[in-house]
Order: structure tokens, then C-alpha cells, then sequence
């Protein structure tokens, strides 16, 4: 019968799905199923003919809904083929564990992580695998069950967490626990359940040293390990389970083999990237792979050298698009754009080699956070050896050499302990704080590529460098003041110590110089050179007291002492006075106009000084000393800031 000949309600509904189908083809959004049935009302058409565009859109919705969760099934699938692939080498149970235990703690970012099991034959738990641990009696403790945070984990079935272990009272503490997370330094704690059906097998944990608060993306990626663990300690035991997954892999070799140079093409991209993350490469030698594999041109591009219409397309929509005669990946690290990866010249893309662009995007992705993370850890502990050295918790030479030499500095040599602070007035609270991270961000920088060490200290921050050739503790404070300046855009200030040597045998010598850089540091802010850099050998006798352990303290005393305490027992204004008077050069008129008051109150302000200090106080040599001694109590009354 053809087409002409069919009853009107088939033409209606075959004409209805028409629209819906098209939409289905190019993978419309589901918002865009709307417009036909709109259309046709705005149009008039029948009640008949909308009932029948109402019905289509129904059912194209449900096919929509059902290939989108295909897909997402199918992305599902993906991922746990690709975990599998990676621990499929891994030959034991121990050697699995492991693996997930350290890849939980590199992915969460958390100092230790451990996996406890349940000992049925003794009715207790013990710990299976530590990755991070520095304590035995942590790494060998049994625990009842019931008992701790992993206890109540068992009892419930369900994550917990705790952002400070001590203080929680909602799980039972027992002292033997107490002592071993003691020992570890545990603040912070989360724990997922390993299951197996219904029963619980164990605990995977993940914890830090510090209060922090565990995301559920965080929660929900331990618990995905929880269950890995789960399903590798199961396998080992069950030797039906492996029977049947061996069946499933059957099946699934299958499929592969339908699809067999997919699947090279796709391993063999999975081999070079894996490759090049062993090896230490960089984003650019991942770009040089791929154009290789893909018989193309990849270029790695910095955020904002991209069109950023086909970036945030990119970005948003997950996958690489289209943009002329290229293809553009997105290379984003949860809401962060770190850059994209360009195919240039390539239009004709099949949908395996734009899987390649995109898993390479990820693998760029992950190392450019990976660099990052070493960045920020590298300043971290470059920060904790200069604490402890200013802290002088540390005294064997040779640990403290060694832990120099891992971060390629030489403490046996010639250095030079600077005090730097932002010389800038911040709106609030926030610009004040974000100035000081540029500021120490820029520092452990320097120290970094000028082998030394830089720490946070005192609302600023302090460095460890070493003495070049040729150089001064004058020169190297003045050149450290010129670059954090320039790295941080505002005005930074610096006072240095005098030469430092063999700092492994003599560390309680770097306190003492940080000291006398910060003196220096508060000398040159009250001479009114904010943003210079000085030594103490540079404020002539000035600096001979702020160097070393001088007795400011004593000469302020036995210079203006009597005057201090006169003003501090009475409220009085003699050292305000003394100072206008030597700023006015000692002329009584000039001095009322800069205190505003009358002249005989200035003279009989000085009559008091004059009773206080000596008739010979205005004497040259006096003068000098009086001079000094103001400027070096008002230094140390100020003290650092």
C-alpha cells in the first residue's frame, strides 16, 4: 500500500515523529523537544495534530533519557576498566592493597592512609596496610571491635569522619588507640566501610595531621577504593567469584576482539602517556605523543591563547569540539581552566581518536596539578627545616644536613638570614593576607632557584640564602628587596644579618640572626627606606647595636632612662618633647608649633629633662647620645610588625 493509501491517524503519527527524530540525531537538548508541539499550536493546527506531536515528544523523551544514561553507563564502565587495567599487573592481595591504599592517599592529599580487617578467628581488628605512618605501635595496633573510629564505621556500615579525633565523643576511645593515634600525630580522620554484601570486612582510612574537613567527593572517592579493596580481598578468597569474573572477562574478550584495533589504538595511547607520567615528561612531551598517534599537530595552550567560545564549550560539555579545522580539548582540573589542547589542521576526526584527545587532556590535567603539588610540598618543607632552625629543635648535624642536601642547599656554607615585609596599607583583612601569600610565594620561590630556605614568620617572611662570590650581606639584601618587589608588584623591605657559617654545627645562630634582620628590617622603616635592603654594617654605630647581642636595652636606660620612667609614672609628654625639639633643630618657638602649645610649656618641659638627664644634657656629645638613645627606644618599643 503506499504512503497515499494509509489511514490518516498513521500518516498523522508518522508525520508527528518526524521532528522528534531529527532532534534525537543530533542530540538536541531536551528543552529543544518543546518547539514542534509550540509551533504547531501557534500554527493552528489541529487538536488531533497536537495531541499526536504531544505523544511523539513523549516517547522521543523517554529514548533521549535512555540513550543518555546508556552513555553515562558506558563513561561508568570505562573508568572501572581502566582501574582494573592498571592493578590487573598487580599479582597478590598484599601487592593490590598497597596500590590502593597509596593511590587513596595521593589522590585525597592526606599524610597517612591505612586499612584495618577483621580478625574473625581472634574477634578483634588489626591493621592490614599503612602508607605514611612513622609510628610502630600505630602500625602494629590490634583494636577490639566496636572500639575507635573504625568501630563504629563496622557498626554502622556507613563513612565517618572526624575533624578532630581527640574531641569526638560520638565513638568509643580506649587508651591503647588513644596512644597509637597519639604517636601518629592524627587529627583528622575519615573512614569507609569494606563491605562485602552486607557485612562489613574492614575499614579503609585516610587522616591527616592537621584539622581538615573532608569533602563528599573526598568521602565518595575512599569509599570507590573501599570498594576496590573490597572486591580484591573477595576475589582472593572466593575462588567462585574469580571463576566468574574470568567468565565475565570471557565475554568481555568477546567484544574486544570485534573491536580489535580500537582497542590497540587505544592501549597503545594508554602505554606512551603511561609512559611519560613514569618518566617525570611534561605537558608538552604529551602533546608531542599524541600528534604522533593521532598523525597530527597537538599543541598544549595557556588559558586565554585559546578561542574561548570552543574552550568553554569544551569545558562544559566534557569532550573535545570542532573549531574551524581543528579540534579543542579543555584541560581543567575541577573548576579551575589550566590551559587546552589544540589538534590543528585535522577536521576528519573519528570518534576513537577524539577519546585520544581527551584522555590526553586528563593525563595534562593531572600532571600540571601533580607539578603544583611538588611545588607547594617542596615549599613546605623547605619552610618546616628553616622553622626548625629558627625554632632550634633540631641539633644533629647530620640530620640536618641531609635533609638540607634533599632539597639541594649546603647549610656548611656561607649565608645570610633576611627579614622581608610588604611595605603596603591593605583595605582589610583579606587584601593584608593575600599580599603576604604573594609575598611568600615569591620567597620560597627565590630560595628555591638560589638554593636556600624561606618560611612564613612574624606577618612576613624570613629567607636562608647563601653568600655568593664576591657578595655582601648589604648587596644580597638589596638585590632580595629589588625581586620581591618586582615579583609581588608593592614595596618589600629587607634587613639582613651579618654571614653566617657552618650552620649544621652552629644552628641556635640562625634565631639570634633573624633577630638582627629584623632590627635592621624596623631600622630601615623608621629612617623612611621602605623597599630598600641594609645589614646592620650599614647604619654605622647605629648598626653596631643592632647587630649581635647588644645591650640596646641598658644603653636606652642609662641614656634616657630617668625621662622614660618620669613619663610612664606621671603621663607626661618629655620624650615627645625631646624628639620635636631635636627635629625643630633645637629651637624652642619651632618646637610649641609642632607640639601646639606655648612656648614657656616647652621650656618648662625642658627644665625637667634638663633635671632628669644633667645640666650637660644639650652638650654635642650628650646631644649625640640622647639622639640615639630616642631613636633606639622607639625601635624597640615598636618591635616588629
Amino acid at each position: 500500500m503506499s504512503r497515499d493509501h494509509l489511514p490518516s491517524a498513521e500518516r498523522s503519527a508518522d508525520s508527528a515523529e518526524a521532528p522528534f527524530l531529527e532532534l534525537l540525531a543530533r542530540g538536541a537538548t531536551a528543552d529543544a523537544y518543546e518547539q514542534p508541539v509550540l509551533l504547531a499550536r501557534a500554527e493552528g493546527l489541529s487538536d488531533g495534530r497536537v495531541a499526536a506531536l504531544e505523544q511523539a515528544k513523549l516517547l522521543a523523551l523517554r529514548v533521549r533519557t535512555e540513550i543518555e544514561g546508556r552513555r553515562r553507563r558506558e563513561a561508568e564502565l570505562s573508568a572501572l576498566f581502566e582501574t582494573a587495567h592498571d592493578l590487573a599487573g598487580l599479582r597478590d592481595l598484599d601487592a593490590v592493597l598497597r596500590a590502593i591504599v597509596q593511590r587513596a592517599r595521593s589522590l585525597l592529599g592526606t599524610d597517612i592512609a591505612y586499612l584495618s580487617l577483621n580478625d574473625a578467628v581472634r574477634g578483634d581488628t588489626y591493621m592490614r596496610v599503612t602508607e605514611g605512618s612513622v609510628a610502630a605501635r600505630f602500625q602494629q595496633l590490634r583494636l577490639g571491635m566496636g572500639e575507635g573510629l573504625g568501630g563504629l564505621v563496622a557498626q554502622t556500615a556507613r563513612p565517618y569522619v572526624t575533624d578532630d579525633y581527640f574531641k569526638d565523643e560520638r565513638f568509643q576511645h580506649t587508651r591503647t588507640i588513644d596512644a597509637g593515634v597519639q604517636d601518629e600525630g592524627l587529627v583528622a580522620i575519615l573512614g569507609v566501610p569494606l563491605m562485602i554484601g552486607p557485612q562489613v570486612i574492614g575499614v579503609l582510612f585516610a587522616a591527616d595531621r592537621r584539622a581538615r574537613v573532608f569533602d563528599r567527593e573526598q568521602i565518595a572517592l575512599l569509599g570507590s577504593f573501599a570498594a576496590l579493596a573490597a572486591a580484591a580481598i573477595d576475589s582472593a578468597n572466593a575462588l567462585t567469584e574469580t571463576r566468574s569474573a574470568l567468565d565475565r572477562l570471557g565475554r568481555a574478550n568477546e567484544i574486544i576482539r570485534d573491536r580489535s584495533a580500537v582497542i590497540e589504538r587505544a592501549s597503545d595511547v594508554h602505554d606512551r602517556l603511561a609512559e611519560l607520567v613514569l618518566r617525570g615528561g611534561g605537558v608538552h612531551d604529551v602533546a608531542a605523543a599524541v600528534s604522533e598517534v593521532l598523525d597530527g599537530t597537538v599543541e598544549f595552550t595557556e588559558p586565554g591563547c585559546t578561542p574561548p567560545l570552543a574552550v568553554e564549550a569544551a569545558r562544559a560539555d566534557g569532550h573535545a569540539v570542532r573549531h574551524g579545522d581543528d579540534w579543542v580539548a579543555a584541560v581543567a582540573a575541577g573548576g579551575e581552566l589550566l590551559g587546552a589542547l589544540v589538534l590543528r589542521g585535522h577536521p576528519g576526526l573519528d570518534p576513537v581518536d577524539q577519546r585520544t584527545l581527551e584522555r590526553a587532556a586528563m593525563v595534562t590535567s593531572l600532571l600540571l596539578l601533580a607539578r603544583r603539588s611538588a611545588s607547594e610540598a617542596e615549599q613546605r618543607v623547605r619552610g618546616e627545616l628553616l622553622d626548625d632552625l629558627l625554632d632550634t629543635r633540631d641539633r644533629d648535624p647530620g640530620l640536618l644536613r641531609e635533609r638540607a642536601a634533599r632539597l639541594h642547599a649546603d647549610l656548611d656554607g656561607p649565608h645570610v638570614v633576611l627579614a622581608a615585609r610588604l611595605d603596603v596599607v591593605a583595605a582589610d583583612a583579606g587584601q593584608e593576607a593575600g599580599a603576604r601569600r604573594r609575598l611568600w610565594s615569591a620567597a620560597s620561590h627565590l630560595a628555591a632557584t638560589r638554593h636556600g630556605l624561606a618560611a612564613a614568620r612574624d606577618g612576613g617572611t624570613v629567607l636562608l640564602l647563601p653568600l655568593g662570590p664576591g657578595d655582601t650581606a648589604t648587596t644580597l639584601a638589596r638585590r632580595t628587596a629589588k625581586e620581591l618587589g618586582t615579583a609581588v608588584q608593592e614595596a618589600v623591605t629587607v634587613g639582613a644579618s651579618a654571614p653566617l657559617d657552618r650552620l649544621t654545627t652552629h644552628p641556635e645562630a640562625v634565631a639570634a640572626a633573624y633577630t638582627e634582620g629584623q632590627r635592621c628590617l624596623e631600622a630601615l622603616r623608621l629612617l623612611g627606606r621602605a623597599g630598600d635592603g641594609a645589614a646592620a654594617e650599614d647604619f654605622g654605630f647605629l648598626g653596631l647595636l643592632l647587630a649581635g647581642d647588644r645591650d640596646i636595652s641598658g644603653f636606652v636606660g642609662r641614656t634616657i632612662g630617668g625621662v622614660v620612667a618620669y613619663d610612664e609614672r606621671r603621663g607626661t609628654d618629655l620624650l615627645r618633647t625631646l624628639d620635636a625639639y631635636f627635629a625643630s633643630g633645637m629651637s624652642p618657638a619651632r618646637t610649641k608649633d609642632a607640639l601646639h602649645v606655648h612656648v614657656n610649656t616647652v621650656a618648662q618641659r625642658l627644665e625637667r629633662v634638663g633635671r632628669l638627664l644633667g645640666e650637660d644634657w644639650q652638650s654635642p656629645a650628650r646631644i649625640l647620645e640622647i639622639q640615639l638613645a630616642l631613636r633606639l627606644h622607639r625601635l624597640s618599643s615598636h618591635g616588629p610588625r
